[in-house]
């Protein structure tokens, strides 16, 4: 479980920043961390799903 939230928070994060990098530098630091916590979630929820 830990190993898939390790990577949807990585997969996440770059996604977040690759989709704000074109309005700035703060705009993609906020939307990686945005994106970094979506990836938590939905890996948390895949890993539940698939463990259970």
């Amino acid at each position: 479980m830990k190993l898939l939230i390790f990577v949807g928070i990585n997969v996440g994060g770059w996604a977040g920043w690759s989709l704000g990098e074109q309005f700035g530098l703060l705009t993609a630091f906020l939307c990686s961390g945005a994106g970094s916590i979506v990836g938590v979630y939905l890996s948390w929820r895949a890993a539940r799903a698939i463990l259970e």
